[in-house]
């Protein structure tokens, strides 16, 4: 059967080749180059030339794995890999040389199930190819070539494993010995479209599986919506009131109210239910200054605690530091081996490092303490008015606030009369008496309102007074400041008309061309300068001494200074057309005469 053909199994043997001519299958081998040896691997032909044949004295082979047939079992790292003898139904398959470098193979493509086959018979067929290489796996198609090689696609990727197994094997075609009819394989990865297809439609339906998986993961971990808010009733009113006056549940009330008013439920008929709730909502503010007080105060017990805690820590550092030193002295220190002396030495370097470490903390909260005590302390006087004056005008506002809500619960009380009134004409004499109590208690409490009120309005009255009372204070003491400014530039002019008197020699100073005594000393310099020079010198040149002096001197001063002392210096011309040149001479000898 073709089955019993297909099959590598030792069963399959006497099929493929009979052994009934030892010499017959010895000579064979040989021709090929290899050991003869039978298939229990027992050599054929005892004296073997090994000058003839590539391979002698191989170990025995154990045949083919059952089922798959191709791929060997595992052979023990210190055994070469050696490959079998494969007989089919037409053609036998010769390993190569162990001792050979494995074949050369190109980089694998992305689901590759395709391979390229080459070294094939001149006289091979597909159905020689197909009985060679469907024991691999199953084989989809083959695209033969006239060249010797063929194009061979596999089900699956990991059947051209198999294949690549066969590659460096050589092929003889029945037992004839012609060229025509023997080949060596040559099996590589070859890069099809139809593979590289599959792949990219099996990568994209794995991203969509995981793309699923995360969803689901997330959707599993998304924390759930929160419940809808109820709709607006008298009933969820004065549940979410009293709900607003409980701490524990203040958080979901005051979204419930929220949500009513975003969604419009106030209105003339509800507005009073959403004041309260409101009123309520405000009084929470003042449980959450005192929990806040609470809180810091729990936290300055807390740093006091931690202050006192590291002070005693340090005491204990100082303790143990002191007996360190103490053991570091002479008296005791000559009693300790060389070791014991080293390991104090550390351990007194390292006490003294963490007491340190610590005694900078302790100092740094104490520094913290002194910096918030002086900032309380030291307060601007004028910034403390401005505060006391914004203080007043907040005050002011919020008065003026509460004034006008006053006014709106007057107004909406006043409807709410009014629909009563007109509701207690239409309804029985049955409900007049409750409907007149109801009168009573509205009219008692719109007059409680109204006393309210005025007393408000009288607050506010005060505040102004204060204010008004304060900018006076305020101009008073801009109009002193004033008048002390005044004072002191009054006093000002007094001192200076005392030291015009006192000094007339600067007065006189003032009428002279030298202005200064810082001008006095330049025309010194400048004379004495220009005594030296008898035949002049000119303005840049006197400049540039000048300058070594007091870098601050500019020419123009030093030229307009001598042009008003015309008596004592002299300026000159020398030179004709270009070489004209303008010096200047001391004169003052000259000037001396002629004053």
């Amino acid at each position: 059967s073709t089955d019993g053909g297909r099959n590598l199994s030792l069963d399959s043997i006497p099929m493929g080749l009979p052994m009934s001519d030892p010499s017959a299958w010895a000579t064979a081998m040989n021709n090929l180059g290899m050991a003869p040896m039978g298939m229990t691997g027992q050599p054929l032909l005892p004296d073997f030339d090994p000058a003839l044949g590539m391979m002698t004295g191989i170990p025995p082979i154990n045949p083919m794995m059952p089922g798959l047939g191709i791929v060997p079992p595992p052979i023990p790292p210190d055994m070469p890999a050696v490959k079998e003898i494969i007989h089919c139904k037409s053609c036998t398959l010769f390993p190569p040389n162990p001792h050979l470098p494995p074949p050369a193979t190109r980089e694998r493509p992305p689901g590759c199930k395709t391979v390229f086959v080459g070294g094939l018979p001149e006289n091979g067929t597909e159905q020689i190819i197909m009985e060679v290489f469907e024991q691999c796996g199953e084989v989809i198609a083959i695209r033969k070539s006239k060249k010797n090689f063929c194009h061979i696609r596999f089900a699956e990727e990991f059947m051209v494993d198999k294949a690549l197994y066969l590659s460096g094997y050589r092929i003889r075609l029945g037992s004839s010995t012609d060229k025509k009819d023997t080949g060596r394989l040559h099996v590589d990865f070859a890069q099809a479209r139809d593979d590289l297809y599959e792949w990219e439609c099996k990568q994209r339906m794995l991203a969509r599986e995981e793309r699923h998986r995360r969803r689901l993961a997330e959707e599993r971990f998304r924390p759930p919506s929160p419940p809808p808010v109820v709709h607006y009733s008298d009933h969820e009113c004065s549940v979410v009131a009293e709900k607003l006056k409980d701490d524990t549940k203040f958080s979901e009330a005051i979204q419930t109210l929220l949500t009513w008013i975003e969604r419009g439920e106030v209105n003339r008929r509800t507005a009073n239910n959403f004041y309260s709730m409101i009123q309520s909502a405000n009084s929470h503010i003042r449980r959450l200054v005192n929990e806040k007080a609470a809180h810091e105060k729990e936290m300055e017990e807390a740093k006091e605690k931690f202050k006192l805690a590291l002070s005693g820590i340090l005491v204990q550092f100082e303790q143990i530091v002191a007996v360190y030193h103490s053991a570091s002295k002479q008296k005791a220190w000559d009693h300790f081996t060389k070791a014991q002396r080293k390991n104090i030495s550390v351990w007194c370097k390292q006490a003294e490092e963490i007491r340190n470490i610590h005694n900078d903390e302790l100092m740094g909260i104490r520094r913290e303490e002194e910096m918030e005590m002086s900032d309380e302390e030291i307060e601007d006087p004028s910034e403390m008015k401005e505060t006391e004056e914004s203080a007043l005008v907040s005050q002011v506002e919020a008065l003026k606030e509460e004034n006008d809500s006053l006014r709106w619960q007057l107004d909406a009380y006043r409807n709410e009369v009014e629909l009563l009134k007109q509701e207690q004409g239409k309804a029985s004499r049955d409900e007049d008496t409750t409907k007149e109590q109801q009168m009573k208690l509205l009219q008692q409490a719109l007059q409680g309102m109204q006393k309210h009120l005025l007393k408000v309005q009288e607050e506010y009255k005060k505040r102004e007074a204060e204010l008004e009372k304060v900018k006076e204070d305020k101009l008073k003491i801009e109009t002193l400041l004033e008048n002390l400014k005044e004072q002191e530039s009054s006093t000002s002019r007094v001192c200076a008309c005392s030291q015009e008197k006192e000094c007339p020699v600067e007065k006189t100073l003032s009428n002279s061309p030298v202005k200064s005594e810082r001008e006095v000393l330049l025309v010194g310099i400048i004379s004495t300068f220009l005594h030296v020079h008898p035949f002049g010198a000119s303005i840049e040149y006197i400049c540039s001494y000048l300058q070594r002096l007091d870098s601050k001197i500019c020419t123009a001063e030093v030229e307009v200074l001598m042009t008003r002392l015309q008596n004592t210096f002299r300026q000159e011309l020398s030179g004709v057309g270009a070489s004209l040149e303008k010096r200047w001479k001391f004169c003052g000898f000259d000037g001396l005469k002629m004053t």
